[in-house]
C-alpha cells in the first residue's frame, strides 16, 4: 500500500496519468483549431449549427456564406454553417443540425471549429468559454461535467453545450478514442479559454 501511495503522488505531481494496474491514470484530452473567422454581428433569431459534407474543398468554400467554416477532418470536408434551423447547402450532404445554441451579446464574435480527441480517461482541465459551444461527435462519447452534473454524446449525436462562463471539464468517456467536432460561438474581445474552478 505504501509503493503504491508513493507511485501516485509520483503520477499526480508530474501532471500527467497513464491507465497501470497500480493507478487510474489520465491524459490531457488533445485540442486542435481548425477553422475560425470573427464578424461583426450575428444571424436574427434563435440560432443552430449546420453540419454538411462536401466532396471538395473548393464546393464547400462557394456554398460557405458569411457565417460558415469551412474544414477537414476525419478525412472528410466539413461546412459549418451558423443560422435558422432546416436550411441546406447546394451541393452538400447534411450530417447534423444542433441548437438553438445559447445566447451571446458582444460587439464582435469568433466563430470556432475545435477538434477534441483522446483516449478514454482523457481529459481537459477545468475552463470557461465567453460564449457558446455545441458537440459533434464521430466516435467515441465526450462528456462535460459542470457543477450541475454530466452531459454526455455519444458517437453521431449531436448537443448543445453551457452557457458562456460555466466551468467545465471536458473529458473521453467512451470505451474508444474520442473524435469530436466543437462549434463555438464567443465574445472575440475575449480570452477564447480561461483556467476555471468549480464553485
Amino acid at each position: 500500500m505504501k509503493h503504491l501511495l508513493i507511485n501516485m503522488t509520483v503520477v499526480l505531481a508530474s501532471g500527467f496519468w497513464s491507465w497501470s494496474s497500480t493507478a487510474l491514470a489520465q491524459q490531457q484530452l488533445v485540442v486542435k483549431p481548425l477553422a475560425e473567422k470573427k464578424v461583426a454581428q450575428l444571424p436574427a433569431g434563435p440560432l443552430f449549427w449546420r453540419l454538411e459534407n462536401f466532396s471538395e474543398v473548393g464546393l464547400a468554400q462557394a456554398a460557405a456564406g458569411p457565417w460558415a467554416l469551412v474544414a477537414e477532418a476525419a478525412g472528410k470536408i466539413w461546412l459549418f454553417t451558423l443560422g435558422p434551423s432546416g436550411g441546406s447547402s447546394a451541393g452538400g450532404t447534411k450530417v447534423a443540425e444542433v441548437g438553438p445554441i445559447s445566447a451571446v451579446a458582444a460587439t464582435q464574435y469568433l466563430l470556432r471549429i475545435n477538434e477534441g480527441s483522446g483516449p478514454p480517461g482523457s481529459v481537459t482541465p477545468v475552463h470557461t468559454h465567453p460564449g457558446s459551444e455545441a458537440f459533434y461527435v464521430l466516435a467515441g462519447e465526450t462528456s462535460s461535467h459542470t457543477s450541475q452534473g454530466v452531459q454526455r454524446v455519444a458517437a453521431g449525436q449531436a448537443e448543445t453545450g453551457h452557457a458562456a462562463d460555466t466551468p467545465m471539464q471536458v473529458s473521453s468517456s467512451g470505451a474508444v478514442n474520442l473524435h469530436s467536432l466543437v462549434m463555438f460561438v464567443v465574445d472575440a474581445n475575449k480570452p477564447f479559454s480561461s483556467p476555471a474552478k468549480f464553485p
